[in-house]
C-alpha cells in the first residue's frame, strides 16, 4: 500500500456509547514515555513526530492514562496535537500510583481519582475528558465508590463517558448499575484469549472492547503468524492486528510504538482482510498453545 493511501479508517468505525464514533484503530501512547514507563522519552522529538503522524493517519481515537510518566503521555500528546483536530478523540485512565520505574502502586480511592481527572484536564489542556476509564480496581478500594467518583465527575461535566479496564464481566454490571459503561480495555490478543467471555459480553451490549497488548504471540502462534504473513506478503504484527478487526465490530486495537515506521505498518492493517480459513486458522492458536 502507498504511504498516501494509509488510513486507520480502513478498520471502519465503532461506537463509543450513542455520542462518539471512532476508527477501529487507535494509538496507545505508553510507549512514548521513557524506560519502564518513566519519565521523558530518549527522543523527545521523535515522540512529538508519531503523534503527528498518527493523526495524520487518520488515527481519532488516542489512549494514554496518568501514570504513563507519570503524566509524560499526557504532556507529550497536548504538546504535539493542541489545538485538537476536530474529531479526535483522547481516552485517559486513573487509578495507579507511580512510585517509580516499573512500579505500580494502587489508588482507586475517589480523593485520587478526583486529583487524577484534575491533573489530566490540566495536561491534555481540555475542559472535559472524552473517555475516562477506570484504570483497574483496587482491592482495598469499594469498587461502586470509584465508579461513583467518575459518576459524579460525569454530572459535573469533567468527564463526557465512562469507561473501565482490567475488569471482569462482573464489574462491568456493576458499574453499569451506576452509569453508562462506554468501553473496556483488558490484555486481549489472538493468542492471549482469557478475557474472550468478556470481549463477546462488550459484543452483546454493544460496548466498545480494547485490547491492550494487542500483539502478544507464543510459540505456536509465532509459527501460525509466520506462514500466513509470508503468504500474504505482510509482517506477522499485521495479521495479528487483521485478525483482531475480525474478531469482532466492537474491537478497537490501540497498538503502541515510538516508531513513525512501525506506526505505518500498523494503520496498513487496517484494511488488511483475512480469508476466513486464514482467520480459523489464528482462532485455533490457544487451543495448540493448551495442547503442548
Amino acid at each position: 500500500m502507498n504511504k498516501k493511501e494509509l488510513s486507520a479508517s480502513g478498520a471502519g468505525d465503532v461506537s463509543l456509547g450513542e455520542e462518539i464514533s471512532v476508527h477501529r484503530l487507535g494509538f496507545g501512547a505508553m510507549r512514548l514515555t521513557g524506560e519502564g514507563i518513566w519519565g521523558a522519552p530518549r527522543d523527545r522529538q521523535g515522540a512529538l513526530a508519531v503523534l503527528r503522524r498518527a493523526v495524520e493517519l487518520d488515527i481519532n481515537f488516542i489512549d494514554t492514562a496518568d501514570s504513563y510518566g507519570p503524566n509524560v503521555s499526557e504532556e507529550l500528546i497536548a504538546e504535539a496535537l493542541f489545538p485538537y483536530p476536530a474529531g479526535l478523540v483522547i481516552a485517559t485512565k486513573g487509578g495507579w500510583n507511580r512510585p517509580g520505574p516499573n512500579q505500580w502502586t494502587h489508588d482507586a480511592t475517589p480523593s485520587h481519582l478526583r486529583k487524577a481527572v484534575e491533573g489530566s484536564l490540566k495536561r491534555l489542556r481540555l475542559d472535559r475528558i472524552d473517555v475516562y476509564q477506570l484504570h483497574i480496581p483496587d482491592p482495598v478500594v469499594s469498587f461502586e465508590a470509584s465508579v461513583e467518583a467518575l459518576a459524579r465527575m460525569r454530572k459535573e461535566g469533567k468527564i463526557r463517558l465512562v469507561a473501565l479496564s482490567n475488569v471482569t464481566q462482573e464489574h462491568i454490571e456493576r458499574a453499569r448499575r451506576i452509569v453508562p459503561i462506554v468501553s473496556v480495555q483488558n490484555r486481549y490478543s489472538f493468542a492471549d484469549r482469557e478475557w474472550d467471555y468478556v470481549a463477546d459480553y462488550c459484543e452483546r451490549n454493544e460496548i466498545a472492547f480494547i485490547p491492550w497488548f494487542p500483539l502478544g504471540a507464543g510459540k505456536v502462534a509465532g509459527e501460525v503468524l509466520n506462514r500466513i504473513a509470508q503468504a500474504r506478503r505482510a509482517s506477522p504484527t499485521q495479521i495479528a492486528l487483521a485478525w483482531l478487526l475480525r474478531r469482532s465490530p466492537i474491537m478497537l486495537p490501540i497498538p503502541g510504538t515510538s516508531s513513525i515506521e512501525h506506526l505505518e505498518q500498523n494503520v496498513a492493517a487496517a484494511s488488511l482482510r483475512l480469508a476466513e480459513e486464514e482467520y480459523k486458522q489464528l482462532s485455533r492458536v490457544p487451543e495448540l498453545v493448551a495442547s503442548r
